[in-house]
């Protein structure tokens, strides 16, 4: 049994004005909203990401936190932050996971499932 009950959810922007098809530079917002669905408290210490466009390009990155944060969500709380990336395509996705640790020191992944970050209209 998983005793980490954490929830993920995700909603993407594509942002046009900063944005520059000729230069090959497509810059997306995203907005993650985490839930710790858990009877414990959690910290968010790490991200982990892999974003891939639509060549099949592979950026990774890894870093301490999430926007300078390493925040602390209670039980039945939520955390929410937005960030950006920029590909060289139109059109790619993100995936990942959050290394958080519980109220014991015990550290667990959070895995973030695949998103789409798309232009609008693109997919028919």
């Amino acid at each position: 049994m998983n005793m980490h009950s954490i929830e993920i959810e995700v909603k993407t922007h594509f942002i046009a004005s900063h944005s520059d098809a000729s230069s090959g530079e497509y810059t997306f917002a995203y907005t993650i909203t985490i839930t710790n669905r858990s009877e414990t408290p959690v910290q968010l210490l790490k991200r982990a990401w892999k974003i891939t466009d639509a060549d099949h390009k592979i950026t990774r990155v890894a870093g301490d936190g999430v926007v300078g944060e390493q925040p602390h969500i209670a039980p039945g709380e939520s955390y929410s932050y937005t960030s950006g990336t920029v590909l060289a395509t139109p059109i790619g996705t993100m995936e990942g996971f959050y290394t958080m640790v519980d109220s014991n020191g015990t550290a667990f992944d959070v895995e973030i499932p695949s998103f789409r970050l798309a232009i609008p209209n693109i997919i028919h």
